[in-house]
């Protein structure tokens, strides 16, 4: 039986060292990093949605609804996943973030098999570079709400990569290694044109 997914495209930062906003960045010419996530998740979720601050107004494409932040306890990414999982309890999420500009359906595709060849679990993506887990393209299920808020509070930290480590999270090794390269700075955006 195929589990309840949302996807949730994470476009909540400040985009402060790129510069200019890197969910509307355009690497193919035809579409913003915004409208290339949404898409990409809808062909693997049931329902898509956009998890931006309250002082962001995208226009969102018919096919994505938005989650505003509103756990007023974290911040940063953290504060979007548990946002929509909040406002949507019971529902897996398939997390990512707006700055993917390798990432294709192939990458969501062999995160969704696996989540569903298991028990239900947070599964990530192993880092090619270092071998942590990748917060920013993972599935978040519905039970682990409370959990990572507790490992947040216990910590101390709004960093997923380091809860997702306090959790144990499952792994995924990547296809291609740099699938999951994001682009935060003029320089790296510069170097990703080139390629």
């Amino acid at each position: 039986m195929k589990r309840r997914l949302f996807g949730l495209v994470l476009v909540g930062g400040r985009s402060i060292r790129m510069g200019r906003d890197k969910a509307l960045i355009s690497y193919n010419g035809t579409e913003t990093q915004l409208e290339r996530s949404t898409a990409l998740l809808k062909a693997v979720c049931q329902e898509v949605f956009v998890s931006q601050r309250k002082d962001q107004a995208y226009e969102i494409q018919n096919f994505a609804n938005v989650i505003y932040d509103s756990v007023k306890e974290v911040k940063g990414p953290l504060c979007g996943i548990l946002s929509a999982m909040y406002n949507h309890p019971g529902v897996n999420w398939l997390v990512i973030a707006c700055d993917l500009p390798n990432l294709d359906d192939s990458v969501l595709w062999k995160l969704v098999r696996e989540f569903e060849s298991e028990s239900p679990q947070l599964i990530a993506y192993k880092s090619s570079y270092d071998g942590l887990p990748e917060p920013l393209c993972a599935i978040y299920p519905s039970e682990s709400a409370i959990e990572l808020l507790t490992h947040s509070r216990k910590f101390k930290t709004n960093c997923p990569r380091k809860i997702l480590m306090a959790m144990n999270a499952r792994l995924v090794e990547q296809d291609n290694p740099t699938s999951l390269d994001n682009v935060n700075t003029t320089s790296e955006y510069d170097d990703s044109i080139k390629n």
